[in-house]
């Protein structure tokens, strides 16, 4: 017979994402960054034939891409934060550190370079501190 706790458990299990250098459970440190793509060989990379590709991109300035996303994670081992990129294939997730080209990919993000309508002046008052006493 089931123990009690088991069969009245509701809340989903804990997402199998492990390191890929030690092998140990991460913990996520962030939200889920989706990605898009806005060239037709990313899609056909899914799976999409090179036309329906074509198309999509012709009528869409930007195709989210289903199952992949960025992500901070902690790991244990190495004591640290690290930004990877999420794949998820069924209930298989596959983890690689995130290159920075990737991040230009991803919805919802600030750009590296900082905001471009934003003068360079803007850009440094803002980073300085004062205090006023």
């Amino acid at each position: 017979m089931p123990r009690r706790c088991d069969r009245n458990r509701k809340r989903s299990k804990r997402r199998a994402i492990f390191c890929p250098i030690h092998g140990c459970y991460l913990d996520s440190a962030s939200p889920k960054y989706p990605l898009y793509t806005d060239q037709p060989g990313k899609l056909q990379q899914k799976g999409v034939s090179r036309r329906d590709a074509l198309i999509l991109i012709a009528s869409q300035t930007a195709i989210p891409l289903t199952g992949e996303w960025l992500e901070a994670f902690w790991c244990k081992h190495c004591q640290d934060i690290k930004w990877y990129h999420v794949q998820k294939y069924e209930r298989v997730y596959k983890v690689t550190l995130a290159p920075p080209e990737l991040w230009q990919q991803a919805m919802g993000t600030v750009p590296l370079d900082g905001n471009p309508s934003v003068s360079e002046y803007t850009r440094k008052q803002s980073k300085m501190l004062t205090f006023r006493s």
